[in-house]
This record gives C-alpha cells, structure tokens and sequence, in this order.
C-alpha cells in the first residue's frame, strides 16, 4: 500500500500509485486530509455536497478529482463510486451534526443525521470493500467519528447515537473484511479547531467547562486529525484493524 521511510529524524510517507477517495471533503478536516493524500502521492478523489468548495479545491490542487452529490442520497451516491472507479484509500469523512435537545428532536433531524452520518458511510464503504475484493486488493479504509460516541455530551443525544453506529460499524466490518487484507479503522476527535470549530467554541464562557475535561487543556487541530488518518491508511498500521482511535487530549480518560 503505502511506502514509509525514515530521513533526517523524520518519517516520510509515501502513497504513490494508490487511488484515494475523501467523502466531505470540501472544507475543514475532509479537505486537508484530501489535500495531504495528494502531497503524499495518492491519486485522490474527493466528494461532497457543495460544488463551489469542491471547485476551490480542486484549483488549489488541481490533481484532486471532485464530484458533488449529496451522499444522503443512496442511487445518487452510488452513481458517483461507479464513475469515479477503483479505490485503495477510503475516508469516510462526510457527517452532519444538529444539536437538539432529546425531548425536542424531530423525526427528520434523526433521518438526517443518521441518513448522513451513518447511512451514507455504509454505502461508500460496501461499494468500495466490493471492488477491493473483486480485484484480490488490500485496501484501508478510516472512518471519522468522534469523542461524542464513547462520552454523553449535552444536545447531542442524536449525534451521538449515530457516532456510536460508526463505531459499532468499524469493529464488524474490520472482522468481515479483515480475511481479504481490508483494514477499517476510526478516528475520535474532540473538539477541532476548524472554521466551524472555531465559530461554535470560540466563546470562551462556552468553552472553558469542556477545556477542563481534556487533560491537555486545549482543542485540537485540523492536521492533528489528518496524521492520526494517515497513520491508519498507511503500512505503518499494518497490524490495527477495527480500532476506534482517540485524538481527543485525553477528554475520554477523565
């Protein structure tokens, strides 16, 4: 899969001749890890809702193909894979989140996020492990969830019903895949500093009760998440297969 080195005290990643595919990938940490994959030597593909952010990326870097569809949409979604072709390198990054609390959550607001967060990541996923095993190839796949689905958070009843399926997912689809050389991993973030991040915990009257549960006392950062994904894409994870892995400064261990 991937080739690793070691220069000048550094680890040098290699994903040459390897096909990558980044759902939600048009901002946040979906583009980064879109555009590290590409700098790293993946030939990348990157999917999202939003055509004018797509667009913006791929001008950024004009070796990364994009494709807009709403991956809530199954028929959709499943015409995109099948244009879009083989995939060594899956990241299911794509996810909704609305905040409601448990006694005023709506029927659509769980059709949603479950549709989004946990539907439309099966999809890709059966579609990819398909052709994977249809061609004798190992592949990995990283699935992004969240500190939200191993730690009850306030409004977040339904988020976190979904990120909890993810997890779920990822240990029964890394047995089911693991005989044909598949490997499913995740990765738990806390709270990212994103653009997003940084518009919803910038307060800091808001911030400082969650800043006190994570040991390192801070947020994390974008690329912070992109090396722990990397790492589980690449043959220096070769052994790790349906784990669910923290990048949370210690929130979880409190």
């Amino acid at each position: 899969m991937s080739a690793l080195s070691y220069s000048e005290g550094k680890m040098n990643i290699t994903f040459h001749g390897r096909k990558a595919l980044v759902t939600g990938a048009s901002q946040g940490i979906g583009r980064d890890i879109a555009l590290k994959l590409s700098q790293y030597g993946a030939k990348v593909t990157a999917i999202a809702r939003n055509q004018q952010l797509l667009d913006v990326l791929h001008s950024e870097d004009p070796k990364i193909t994009v494709f807009a569809v709403d991956l809530s949409n199954w028929d959709a979604t499943k015409n995109v894979l099948s244009q879009i072709g083989s995939v060594d390198l899956l990241v299911n990054n794509a996810g909704l989140a609305i905040l409601a609390p448990l006694l005023d959550v709506t029927e659509q607001q769980i059709d949603s996020l479950f549709g989004v967060n946990v539907k439309a990541l099966m999809n890709v996923t059966q579609h990819v492990a398909k052709d994977l095993i249809s061609r004798g190839a190992a592949g990995s796949i990283v699935n992004v969830s969240s500190q939200a689905s191993m730690a009850g958070l306030q409004d977040h009843t339904v988020y976190c019903a979904t990120k909890g399926a993810v997890d779920a997912f990822t240990r029964a689809a890394a047995l089911e895949l693991g005989k044909f050389g598949i490997r499913v991993n995740c990765v738990n973030p806390t709270v990212i500093m994103t653009e997003m991040g940084k518009l919803g915990w910038s307060d800091p009257a808001k911030a400082k009760p969650m800043l006190e549960k994570i040991p390192l006392g801070r947020f994390g950062e974008v690329e912070e998440v992109t090396d722990a994904v990397l790492y589980l894409l690449s043959d220096r994870s070769t052994m790790i297969t349906g784990s669910t892995l923290a990048v949370d400064g210690g929130y979880l261990a409190v």
